[in-house]
């Protein structure tokens, strides 16, 4: 099949170079088969009404698109081997079905502003399923920091042995690290949720494109106006993606690490079921945290693709440049790893179970040392003196609290973990995605 870019016979193109140059990118552009098509959807439409397509052939092509995108949903529509990407690959088909209108539907856009739009389509649906799992991740969370809040841990610093801290307040900072972590992934999707639709090579079309249109066709909140800037977008919208989801791994792979840390006989904190862990080829009592390690080296991996899309950028000029096919095989793997680690996470801490005596072993007992400080102070003493009085007990082997006198009061202390405040900054985050917006003009697009 002849390329999109391909003028005659003359522009024909080595094997060894074009399969260099395209890569895996075919075998990717499968993942944008159904946003390719909502966007040919919407251009079409505008085509049509700007006359530039006839309302017969539009017709035509409005119906085949429609029927094409439940291939798509079926997750069978493939870019042949044959075929150079996505874009070709829906115009080939369209065209077999339908004749010549078929190869009316680029008229007014190029590949460029074509990808550009499949990608910004393709990124706001993983928002989507990335924050949709994030929020039954924080519901579990809460759930679990809610039931353990007076199961009593060591808290540390340096991983030495520092103050007394619980369950509740551990799991309860993993669910407010989320509240963050979806605040960016919030501005990321304000940034990628722009039309760029329109510009296409970067430069516009002299065609009386209505680009408006197809922004609130497309359910966009609004266009990117300059052509140029459009086309810069290219890089950006997957670099803001990938700070986002740096935010999400960093937070998963703290998670990972700590449950590592804390299921080892050494700590002995927390268990999960035989089943949910891997034993030793030679050593009959391991239970090996895999599923945690594993996260944790994934979401280190996530963490670099910030540095990985930043470099690639790194003083392109304006314009396309062929560098930026490579974004989709640095983002689309970063996607993958955070969502299936996010549900991941939520069913394993599903099966969580914790130890409830940690504090009654005697290495803990100067966890209470700053208690004790306090106590003194309360009863009037200057905290210097009282700190130095309890360094001499410690020192004498005269140090004793009863840690059942535990009086944590203040906002977010392990008497008091403001769960509630804490959902509600989560939930306002949430409502301001407003998803239904482009759920619904999708729907209606292909209804």
């Amino acid at each position: 099949m002849a390329k999109l870019w391909q003028k005659g016979e003359v522009d024909m193109i080595s094997q060894k170079v074009e399969k260099y140059t395209v890569g895996d990118d075919s075998f990717l552009d499968n993942r944008l088969a159904q946003v390719d098509i909502l966007g040919s959807l919407a251009h079409t439409k505008m085509l049509s009404s700007v006359g530039l397509l006839s309302v017969e052939d539009y017709s035509l092509i409005e119906k085949e698109l429609k029927q094409l995108y439940k291939v798509a949903q079926r997750g069978e529509l493939i870019v042949e081997e044959h075929i150079e990407d996505i874009h070709s690959e829906v115009e080939e088909l369209l065209t077999n079905m339908i004749g010549d209108a078929g190869k009316k539907i680029h008229s007014g856009r190029s590949r460029n502003d074509q990808v550009l739009l499949d990608m910004r389509l393709y990124l706001r649906r993983e928002i989507k399923s990335i924050v949709d799992s994030s929020s039954k991740l924080f519901v579990t969370l809460q759930k679990l920091s809610e039931k353990y809040k007076k199961v009593l841990m060591p808290g540390y610093t340096h991983l030495q042995i520092a103050m007394p801290s619980s369950f509740g307040l551990w799991l309860g900072a993993y669910a407010e690290s989320l509240v963050d972590d979806m605040q960016l992934m919030l501005a990321a999707y304000k940034i990628i949720n722009r039309n760029p639709l329109g510009s296409a090579a970067g430069y516009g079309s002299s065609f009386p494109l209505n680009r408006t249109m197809t922004t609130e066709l497309l359910g966009f909140d609004s266009l990117d106006y300059n052509s140029i800037y459009a086309q810069m977008g290219r890089g950006r919208s997957e670099r803001v993606m990938a700070m986002a989801l740096q935010s999400v791994a960093q937070t998963l792979g703290r998670l990972a690490m700590d449950n590592t840390l804390f299921l080892s006989q050494n700590f002995s904190f927390i268990s999960y079921p035989d089943n949910l862990t891997t034993g030793s080829s030679i050593m009959p009592h391991k239970k090996n945290p895999d599923v945690w390690e594993i996260m944790r080296g994934k979401m280190n991996i996530v963490q670099t693709s910030v540095q990985q899309i930043t470099s690639l950028m790194t003083n392109l000029p304006l314009g396309y440049n062929r560098d930026l096919q490579l974004l989709k095989s640095l983002i689309m793997p970063s996607i993958d790893a955070v969502k299936d680690s996010i549900e991941m996470a939520d069913f394993m801490l599903q099966n969580l179970s914790v130890r409830e005596d940690i504090l009654s072993d005697d290495k803990y007992n100067y966890i209470f040392s700053v208690e004790k400080v306090n106590d003194y102070v309360l009863s009037g003493m200057p905290f210097r003196e009282a700190y130095r009085k309890v360094g001499e007990e410690i020192n004498h082997g005269e140090f004793k609290y009863d840690h059942g006198n535990l009086n944590h009061t203040h906002e977010g202390s392990i008497g008091n973990l403001c769960t509630k405040e804490v959902k509600m900054l989560f939930d306002n985050v949430i409502s301001n995605f407003n998803f239904d917006k482009f759920v619904f003009a999708e729907e209606k697009l292909v209804k």
